[in-house]
């Protein structure tokens, strides 16, 4: 996978936005609209709130979660909480472009098999993602794709129910759906992510996150997490 460092997380958020505008300016062209897939994280907020700023075909920007924390809204630790404030609050999407995972659904497995089927309404059968971005964390996993989860071997469905997972029971996409987009976009920074930014650009399978295809990815990191000096 491609590989790019910068200094700081916040030069990370800045091309982050930049490479999504320009995969939405060239999917519109193309196809009409952008889907795109978002994970959480700190540095995927500053890269959120740089992308708000930018001047996106936001009439045809398709907004998706690719995994949910189950919590009530706007509860903190959600996701979703943090798209609305970093992203929302400051573009002009359409509301019915934002597609929020239904985490507050009774029925979450029945939750789930209906967000499959919005993302599919938007993104085609099979579902393909103009472009999905990914975190890394210290455990290795990505989305919710945790160690040791059941989810890790789901081959027949694209949205399921993980974990618990630090206390929380969450939605993800799976990585059928994952690895079908057009493009995945890896944030990674702090240095406490080296290790397993090492093992990720190895496509270590024994990790969550060393599973998902690498041939279309671009990984940006700052720093810290690449193990370079600053100097």
């Amino acid at each position: 996978m491609e590989l790019a460092v910068y200094a700081t997380e916040q030069e990370v958020a800045q091309r982050a936005a930049e490479l999504i505008e320009a995969a939405a300016r060239a999917a519109v062209q193309a196809r009409g609209k952008f889907t795109l897939a978002v994970s959480g994280g700190r540095t995927p907020w500053l890269m959120l709130r740089a992308l708000a700023a930018r001047p996106l075909p936001w009439n045809a920007v398709h907004l998706f979660q690719v995994d949910e924390r189950v919590a009530p809204d706007g509860d903190p630790e959600r996701n979703f909480t943090h798209i609305a404030e970093s992203l929302l609050a400051h573009a002009a999407i359409p509301a019915q472009n934002v597609h929020a995972m239904p985490v507050t659904d009774h029925d979450l497995a029945a939750g789930a098999d209906a967000y499959a089927d919005e993302c599919a309404r938007v993104a085609g059968t099979p579902i393909v993602f103009d472009l999905v971005h990914l975190g890394l964390g210290p455990d290795g996993h990505t989305a919710s794709l945790v160690p040791g989860d059941a989810a890790l071997n789901v081959s027949d469905a694209d949205v399921v129910i993980a974990g618990p997972y630090q206390g929380r029971e969450r939605m993800t996409l799976t990585y059928p759906v994952i690895d079908r987009a057009r493009h995945i976009l890896w944030i990674v920074t702090g240095a406490e992510k080296h290790a397993m930014l090492t093992r990720l650009r190895a496509a270590d399978r024994t990790i969550p996150a060393g599973r998902v295809r690498a041939d279309i990815a671009i990984l940006l990191a700052d720093r810290a997490a690449a193990g370079r000096s600053t100097a």
